[in-house]
């Protein structure tokens, strides 16, 4: 291994409950991770969750980072919508500006951007999407560090804005041998086995490299793994994650540390 992959991020999608919906087990997840990409609104949460969230983030050690979306809470986010790039980029800004106020309230601090769902996948291939969040992150604050899928749009887009970019992988999702995340749709999508998800996640993070569905290895920095707090197995996973990273004595960090 190299001494660059002697430490692994952890991030995950937290935050998604709202209103009266309990969505994931943020409370039991938290502790396992380094980084909380924390709902904005238009996805999944709302005020008081994200609040909430934060103060939760904070009283761990947990960096926070914004997960903005689109606005689509009955599709949970996941559903593509025809938006214009200057739409997009602002819809991006405004959602960041909502979660870096309620930190602020705690005197908190938001250090990192990492789209959700749709937004997200769109971006990976879109360049056109990808420049629009990029600009969004840079209009909110230039030294947000922007979480963007490794070998996506978004790489190029927020080096281009001068952001820090913090290249991402996934680790209960498959591949595809393009390196685009494989559709939820398909079968085996989601990885739920925990040692499963361990195993592959201390590979890539060993080889550097991308493990896709036909055993394909792509060549890419990966510096943070993301888990889906929403999904049933996520505790479990981190869990096993962290187990395998204290066997091989790698240290974990947050976003902001891999971003030094």
């Amino acid at each position: 291994m190299s001494s660059s992959a002697k430490r692994i991020c952890l991030d995950a999608d937290m935050g998604e409950s709202f209103g009266v919906y309990h969505h994931g087990n943020d409370a039991a997840l938290i502790p396992l991770v380094t980084s909380a990409n924390i709902a904005c609104g238009m996805h999944a949460g709302d005020p008081s969750v994200m609040a909430q969230t934060v103060a939760l983030a904070t009283a761990h050690g947990t960096c926070i980072g914004a997960h903005p979306g689109f606005n689509d809470i009955w599709g949970f986010g996941r559903r593509q919508m025809a938006m214009s790039a200057k739409d997009i980029e602002y819809l991006v800004t405004y959602q960041i500006g909502a979660l870096q106020a309620l930190a602020g309230a705690q005197g908190a601090t938001v250090d990192y951007v990492k789209p959700h769902g749709a937004l997200n996948s769109m971006a990976h291939q879109d360049s056109a999407i990808a420049s629009a969040i990029a600009r969004g992150i840079r209009a909110a604050d230039r030294d947000l560090i922007f979480v963007a899928n490794c070998l996506s749009e978004m790489v190029t887009s927020g080096e281009n804005e001068g952001l820090r970019v913090i290249h991402e992988a996934y680790a209960d999702r498959q591949y595809l041998p393009n390196g685009c995340l494989m559709p939820r749709a398909m079968k085996d999508a989601v990885i739920s086995d925990p040692g499963t998800a361990a195993r592959r996640t201390f590979e890539m993070l060993e080889r550097q490299e991308l493990t896709t569905c036909d055993g394909t290895r792509l060549v890419t920095p990966i510096e943070t793994f993301c888990i889906h707090g929403d999904e049933r197995a996520a505790v479990s996973i981190a869990k096993a994650i962290r187990k395998n990273c204290a066997t091989h004595h790698i240290a974990t960090a947050t976003v902001a540390d891999m971003a030094i």
